[in-house]
């Protein structure tokens, strides 16, 4: 079997051709969300953007992505996947259940998100069962990009940054406050701006104030979006995304205070999702 494995989140795809291909093929474009997107402008996009190699014969595709909250969602992908692909087996289904497949495979956990948006679930295994709902960056997505970059210019541009630390900023970043109001207020995709800014607390981890705003930002995350899941304490936790994967020490000593053992942290699930469809085909 050839398979197509697609990981979507707010800012690129992850995409992976797998099976009895003479060569796997990784590769990625943006990010396809069917909140902001219709099935049309999806179709375009790919259409110009997919490029497989001539003569590949798809027999399957797997594509989990951000904003498939239920099957209206998905359907808003299958049916641009469909045009492209016909007479293919697609399946659509959340981020959060390809992150819990890719952490856990046919075992029971608690899988997190932790990117440009975050989100977590409570797996069993086969399905999610219980999760909290993310509501985006400006009521939610605790620890998130989108999160601590807007934590990042609040506290620039009230001064409340340290003296040392808007310095080391304002050698990396050139900013107009009306500009940044109208990049967030006023233009698409605010939670990709403002997640541009993260990395820059990964780069400067050591100043304290860098630190201990990672750390506050991380603790709200396990209180409001993994405590907050049923008996919490008896599963283990896992964290899929580059907002985790660079603050791991952070990570790992949270969930130490709180009880969890050590987690796993994924970079990205796209591999562990070959794995997974490998393992569970068989």
């Amino acid at each position: 079997m050839i398979r197509l494995i697609a990981d979507s989140g707010s800012t690129k795809t992850d995409w992976l051709l797998t099976g009895k291909v003479s060569k796997e093929l990784a590769f990625q474009t943006k990010g396809i969300n069917p909140f902001f997107r219709t099935s049309e402008d999806i179709y375009e996009e790919l259409r110009e953007k997919l490029l497989l190699p001539a003569g590949t014969s798809v027999d399957k595709i797997e594509f989990y992505g951000a904003g498939i909250i239920n099957q209206e969602r998905g359907d808003v992908i299958k049916k641009a996947l469909e045009r492209l692909f016909p007479n293919v087996s697609i399946e659509t289904a959340s981020d959060a259940l390809g992150a819990a497949r890719a952490l856990f495979g046919t075992e029971a956990g608690i899988a997190c998100i932790v990117g440009t948006g975050s989100n977590s679930c409570l797996y069993d295994g086969q399905k999610t069962v219980s999760g909290i709902p993310p509501l985006g960056f400006i009521l939610g997505d605790e620890f998130s990009g989108a999160v601590l970059g807007k934590k990042l210019l609040g506290d620039y541009f009230k001064n409340i940054m340290p003296t040392d630390c808007k310095k080391l900023f304002e050698s990396e970043f050139s900013l107009d406050q009306a500009e940044v109001l109208t990049r967030v207020y006023r233009t698409e995709r605010p939670n990709k701006y403002l997640a541009g800014f993260a990395p820059f607390l990964s780069r400067h981890l050591a100043v304290p104030y860098c630190h201990r705003l990672v750390t506050t930002s991380a603790k709200e995350f396990f209180e409001r979006n993994i405590l907050q899941l049923p008996e919490a304490g008896n599963y283990p936790l896992g964290f899929v995304g580059s907002v985790a994967w660079h603050f791991k020490p952070i990570i790992d000593e949270l969930a130490q205070a709180y009880g969890f053992p050590t987690p796993i942290i994924l970079k990205g699930p796209i591999d562990k999702l070959k794995e997974y469809h490998e393992h569970t085909e068989e």
